[in-house]
């Protein structure tokens, strides 16, 4: 059984509109030519179809989604069980108190394709609010001091901190936007015990680590 997405079908069905055949398109794109067909003579997609059916709305899921995208560029994302919450506080507001059941969630991300469940990591909340557009753009306006560019690579160095934090499980679950890989998710900067220290310099010479206690 072919396989197939609904952007590959919307893409056949606009290359058919400016005069490609139904033949070519179907063959171009992947897409069997009796769906084309079908969708020509206006057949819905199955999400479409079944939306009525749906606990949420095709509006509310779209601004569902585009809450968890918010969440996540602020480097909150919220696990399953918030998003299901969430979803369950619209539905309350609708007179809908049945809890949502146990398949919603794989449904939703499914129907709403710019997010995923990504598996978050975890980072110190200061370093995320440390690192805004006017602290890095003055970072590079002392790059290019004179006293700075006259420095040679050899003697450039860069050293980063990560800590060990007490009581803190493994990276765990989250939904993001589906454009990326992996999420960070803030988290609070007072709990490393154990501290790992590294540097390198520009030309790639490593020191050796420090390790220390607190």
């Amino acid at each position: 059984m072919s396989q197939y997405t609904e952007d590959e079908v919307n893409q056949a069905l606009e290359a058919i509109s400016n005069g490609q055949s139904i033949r070519k398109a179907a063959q171009q794109y992947g897409v069997p030519r009796t769906t084309l067909q079908h969708r020509l003579q206006g057949t819905q997609t199955r999400a479409s179809a079944f939306s009525d059916l749906q606990r949420l709305t095709v509006s509310q899921e779209a601004k569902l989604a585009e809450w968890v995208r918010i969440q996540h560029a602020l480097g909150l994302p919220p696990t399953h069980q918030q998003v299901k919450l969430f979803a369950e506080r619209i539905l309350h507001a609708m007179g809908d108190t049945q809890p949502i059941g146990r398949g919603w969630m794989q449904a939703f991300i499914r129907r709403n394709p710019s997010v995923k469940v990504q598996r978050s990591r975890p980072i110190d909340s200061r370093r995320v609010n440390g690192a805004s557009t006017e602290v890095i753009r003055d970072w590079f306006k002392h790059l290019a001091m004179p006293e700075i560019i006259s420095i040679k690579p050899a003697n450039r160095y860069n050293m980063d901190e990560t800590g060990i934090l007490e009581g803190q499980g493994s990276n765990g679950l989250v939904l993001g936007m589906s454009e990326t890989k992996s999420v960070r998710k803030k988290q609070p900067g007072s709990r490393a015990w154990v501290s790992i220290i590294e540097c390198i310099s520009a030309l790639g010479h490593r020191l050796h680590p420090l390790i220390y206690i607190r």
